[in-house]
């Protein structure tokens, strides 16, 4: 689960910028909030601003920051970082980029984080705040001069000098089985980035295609559809894989008489007879699904894009809902709607 995430010194940012998903002590729209022991974090939040003010810039610090964290270990030691550090400050185009999240895990809080430029890493530190105390433990801090490893982390121990000057050590103590290490990998291969735009690009819908042909998730895929009121309740895949696959799949229309009476199923060629927004909605289904049956953090970019405002409410409904989210997944999208303030759905 997030707690909050820092950037600095990357793309258009040059101060460090935080999201905090920490709930207020407001009283409103208690559903919204998850409470973890001391713990309160937001089910959702979402990031306004006009255009080029750095909405799609924050959510790729968060993409790179998750990115470079999971292919750390597979980078060989002559590999650039990729890093893009903000360059309109003679202060800052030389200087390394910076990244840090906190997360929220059986109760017991994890502040990563690390700053890199686009050969090495800089330095990189893990501090841990236990479930009964009040200050944080230091498990290890990274300098340019090496790496030094905390009693509390001693299963990391003797792995220091393993460490490429361009790979994070973080990652490196998962690949040798530490219990921290996996546990901080695994909550961070549960956050899921994406971009609104992308069905626009032809990206596949393989989520959305896995549940359909999957038993145990048709019907939670069907559900969603019918709750959304699309017009269909179903989709199909034409079983010709010579066909070019976004003409293979087919939405399920009713066909009635001129009274009224059911005749028929329909089909309707998805790419043809579709919206671009009921396209989008199958693009992202799959990922939503997922997010809400597993407790993932799902992040979208411009998640309202071609999407009528009453269906960007309903996703956002489903995850404020602690019937519809018993698992706590947390929803961060940027969005112009900004009806979406006045509809009673954010505190």
């Amino acid at each position: 689960m997030i707690l909050e995430f820092t950037v600095g010194n990357f793309l258009s940012f040059k101060d460090k910028k935080t999201l905090s998903l920490e709930a207020g002590r407001i009283k409103e729209l208690k559903d919204n909030v998850i409470t973890v022991d001391k713990y309160k974090v937001l089910r959702s939040a979402t990031i306004y601003g006009a255009n080029s003010s750095g909405k799609s810039n924050f959510i790729k610090a968060l993409d790179f920051m998750v990115t470079t964290i999971k292919r750390s270990s597979k980078l060989n030691s002559t590999d650039k970082l990729n890093i893009q550090p903000f360059l309109l400050s003679t202060e800052t185009e030389d200087q390394p980029s910076f990244f840090e999240i906190l997360i929220l895990e059986d109760n017991i809080r994890y502040r990563y984080g690390f700053e890199l430029d686009n050969d090495k890493i800089h330095s990189e530190w893990l501090y841990v705040l236990l479930e009964k105390s009040k200050n944080e433990d230091l498990y290890f801090i990274r300098t340019l001069e090496g790496i030094g490893v905390a009693d509390a982390f001693k299963e990391a121990s003797g792995l220091e000098d393993k460490t490429r000057d361009n790979a994070l050590f973080l990652p490196l103590t998962d690949q040798f089985n530490t219990e921290i290490g996996k546990l901080i990998m695994k909550s961070i291969s549960r956050i899921h980035i994406m971009s609104g735009l992308e069905h626009e690009e032809g990206i596949v819908m393989t989520n959305a295609i896995y549940m359909f042909k999957h038993a145990d998730y048709k019907s939670d895929l069907e559900n969603f559809i019918r709750k959304l009121d699309l017009g269909f309740n179903s989709f199909d895949i034409d079983s010709d894989s010579s066909k070019d696959f976004k003409d293979r799949l087919k939405t399920i229309h009713k066909k009635y008489d001129n009274k009224g009476n059911f005749i028929s199923n329909f089909e309707f060629k998805m790419t043809d007879h579709e919206s671009s927004g009921t396209n989008k909605i199958l693009d992202l289904s799959g990922y939503i699904i997922l997010a809400l049956k597993f407790g993932l953090a799902l992040v979208i970019d411009e998640l309202d894009a071609k999407l009528h405002p009453i269906l960007t409410q309903e996703i956002i409904k489903l995850f404020n809902n602690p019937k519809t989210n018993p698992e706590n997944a947390q929803l961060i999208f940027s969005t112009h709607d900004t009806n979406l303030l006045g509809a009673n759905l954010f505190r």
